[in-house]
């Protein structure tokens, strides 16, 4: 013991080890030392470990590592948009054989048109509810709640990911008896893939992140882009529809992502045989020699307003049926059986929509995209009626002995609009932007096919107008009513890229333009703030539809009574003054009377301008301190 009292104390440690270890027993010894020498394959491992190692080092040398993080974005949501859009027709076409295959069958048809739809939904709403409950809807009300800097994790999950992606397959596979559509589930699918691969990067760069805004905003232009194929409408809409959340460096990432997921969808449409080369979505053949007769200008204009006022019935209907449903104890009732209450509503859809019933009369046969590809055919329906053959290859599902043509666009029109108010209602995965598109679409081929028939039979205006492409209309009508449904002018570009016709591109932005002006006059919220109001998410509303007197308040009522102001024709000498004197953070700046002699100096660092009185600005300390060098170097 004196000698064991005499070792240092590292050597005293090691010898209680050592006997510690002789009292186990060998069995357990030896299992120890196995575990602790037995790694299988670790050479292989190293080598591994070591070659991503230096792949990461090589890749960082070329670009930073978010670039690649954007392009993995792009490319992974256009190679699921695709392979949506394929297992979807896939489903589509086998409803359609099996349709025909029981011709014949009155009341098997009917049970294969009606119950298909309704176990879909049904599976979708039960599906969600059950796996989360945050997956229905669109997604995109959530998303601008998410960029205005709110945390909603559970919104970002992979499990929401996963029961949003095979419910919103479920709820386009229903075909256009629901008629929802997919570009809201695709934004928010987007974003929350997005967040899981910044965290991936972040922690293969052992970078710590707190938060994934540039991302989410990144990911926002890339769920519209790969759903059309269409990077620049993408980035437009996005930007449109999350408001202040968009600033000039996010501008690169988003056209970089969108145009990589753009491409990977077209090549894959290439790759699938729909397509022979690079090419828009829906080519038409718009004639680009003479597009459009001067004096047309007036009907698109026309075009536009009527679809902004479609477009303003239509919300306010949406508004109406959102507060109804919330409100009335047997909607409140019907709704706590989600699967029960989807069955129901698309089993009276399609019933409604049943070819030998009503739907004979809305083309209720085509799917969303024969829809869309029919009504922007550039051809007159009412002249190519009395051909056979075309008659039988284009119009019949349209132009029916019963009902004329334009009645039976006019009965579309209505039809739908109320039943995707009440499809609205569902607690699906959906998306509501193509719906209003081809309804749009509709509007405009009903207004050109009148154009082309009554202007083709007389003389107008000292010229004979044989050359009216109803097509153009439908196109113009299709961007004007998805403009005023969400309050955004992107729709104009998007409908150019997707058929590839720049030709008519002024008409299309008039129509939309109008159809906007006229929407959001009267302060009426879009189809995404009205979700927002009703989720009674919180969202940045506008400052002058929320308080109208803002034009009025001046900066004494927003500043405290010691706060400093700092005038536009402020000399060097007061500007040192408050840099000195002041202890605020940022100094606000304000019109005055007098000389505009630091005007050239200031109006660099304003906001907005104003009326005297008005708040125009604010300098912050290090834009003070440049001023201060600016009047240095000018003295």
């Amino acid at each position: 013991m004196k000698q064991l009292e005499e070792l240092p104390e590292r050597k005293r440690d090691q010898h209680e080890n050592v006997q510690e270890s002789e009292k186990q027993p060998l069995s357990s010894v030896k299992s120890s030392v196995f575990l602790v020498q037995w790694k299988p394959c670790r050479e292989t491992h190293s080598t591994v470990k070591d070659f991503l190692l230096k792949l990461q080092r090589c890749l960082g040398a070329v670009c930073g590592m978010q670039w690649y993080a954007y392009a993995t974005l792009g490319i992974t949501m256009a190679l699921l948009s695709f392979l949506m859009d394929f297992s979807v027709a896939k489903m589509l076409g086998a409803q359609q054989w099996l349709y025909g295959q029981l011709e014949g069958n009155f009341l098997l048809q009917f049970l294969c048109w009606t119950l298909y739809p309704a176990c879909l939904c049904a599976l979708a709403a039960t599906f969600c509810q059950s796996i989360c409950p945050f997956s229905t809807g669109s997604g995109i009300p959530e998303v601008r709640t998410m960029l205005a800097g709110i945390d909603m994790p559970l919104y970002l999950s992979l499990t929401n990911m996963f029961s949003k992606f095979l419910g919103l397959f479920c709820t386009l596979a229903a075909g256009s008896t629901v008629f929802l559509g997919k570009v809201g589930p695709f934004v928010h699918l987007s974003t929350m893939f997005a967040a899981y691969l910044d965290n991936m990067f972040s922690l293969l760069q052992g970078i710590k992140k707190e938060k994934t805004s540039d991302m989410l905003v990144v990911a926002a232009a890339v769920g519209v882009a790969s759903c059309f194929g269409a990077p620049v409408s993408g980035v437009l809409f996005s930007v449109e529809v999350m408001g202040s959340h968009y600033s000039l460096r996010h501008y690169f990432p988003c056209f970089f992502s969108a145009a990589c997921g753009a491409l990977t969808f077209r090549f894959f449409s290439v790759w699938s045989g729909d397509m022979e080369t690079v090419q828009a979505l829906f080519k038409t053949n718009f004639p680009s020699a003479l597009p459009f007769y001067p004096l047309e200008i007036v009907l698109f204009a026309f075009l536009g307003l009527l679809c902004g006022a479609v477009g303003c019935c239509y919300l306010f209907c949406h508004r109406w049926i959102l507060q109804f449903t919330k409100t009335n104890p047997l909607f409140i009732r019907m709704q706590t059986e989600k699967g029960l209450y989807s069955a129901g509503v698309v089993f009276f859809l399609a019933c409604l929509t049943f070819p030998p019933s009503t739907g004979q009369y809305m083309a209720s046969e085509y799917t969303t995209k024969e829809l869309l590809t029919s009504l922007l055919d550039c051809r007159q329906w009412s002249s190519l009626s009395h051909n056979a053959s075309v008659h039988q290859e284009l119009s019949l599902k349209w132009n029916t002995s019963e009902m004329p043509l334009l009645l039976s666009l006019a009965f579309f029109l209505l039809m739908k609009i109320w039943m995707l108010v009440l499809a609205c209602t569902l607690p699906l995965p959906a998306g509501y932007f193509m719906p209003m598109f081809v309804l749009g679409a509709a509007g405009g081929r009903l207004l050109g096919e009148g154009v082309a028939h009554v202007f083709s039979t007389g003389v107008v205006f000292g010229h004979h107008w044989d050359s009216v492409y109803p097509g153009v209309y439908a196109l113009a009508g299709a961007a004007a009513l998805s403009g005023a449904v969400t309050h955004t002018l992107s729709p104009a570009l998007l409908a150019v890229e997707l058929t590839g016709q720049f030709s008519h591109a002024v008409p299309i932005l008039l129509a939309t333009l109008l159809a906007n002006g006229l929407a959001r006059s009267g302060n009426r919220p879009s189809f995404y703030d009205a979700i927002s109001i009703n989720k009674k998410l919180p969202h940045l509303p506008s400052l002058v539809k929320a308080y109208p007197q803002i034009s009025l308040t001046t900066v004494a009522h927003i500043l405290e009574k010691d706060s400093v102001q700092l005038q536009k024709a402020a000399g060097p000498e007061e500007v040192r003054h408050i840099v000195v004197a002041s202890v605020q953070l940022q100094i606000p700046v304000v019109d005055s009377e007098g000389a505009y002699s630091m005007m050239s100096v200031l109006e660099l660092q304003t906001l907005f301008v104003a009326d005297k009185g008005k708040l125009v600005g604010c300098l912050t300390w290090s834009k003070m301190k440049e001023i201060l060098q600016a009047l240095a170097k000018e003295n």
